[in-house]
């Protein structure tokens, strides 16, 4: 396979990744009966956005390596967010618990 083909394919399973997440929101969403982001949502977003990265970064082309650099930042941000709020969720809880241990005293 010559190296221009190998890209193509490098491109494709870029796209790939970057279409699958749309599925995945989409099959969440009609199980929850209600819009929903999962972060896998946000996992293939980076790893489709950094394979397409790369392939635009072959094929020179600053509009597509522009949009899809932008994009990394935002799906990194996301996930960042989401552990933020798990971690205050779980401060929360423990000192919730240590609250009522206190008041049960």
């Amino acid at each position: 396979m010559d190296s221009a083909a190998l890209w193509i394919v490098v491109g494709l399973l870029g796209q790939a990744l970057f279409s699958a997440r749309f599925i995945v929101q989409w099959l969440a969403s009609e199980r929850a009966k209600r819009s929903i982001v999962p972060h896998l949502f946000w996992y293939l977003s980076i790893g489709g956005g950094l394979i397409l990265l790369l392939y635009a970064l072959y094929r020179r082309d600053p509009v597509f390596i522009i949009g899809q650099g932008s994009g990394l930042f935002i799906y990194v941000r996301n996930l960042v967010l989401i552990r933020r709020e798990k971690r205050q969720a779980v401060e929360a809880g423990a000192s919730d618990t240590a609250v009522e241990r206190a008041e049960n005293s």
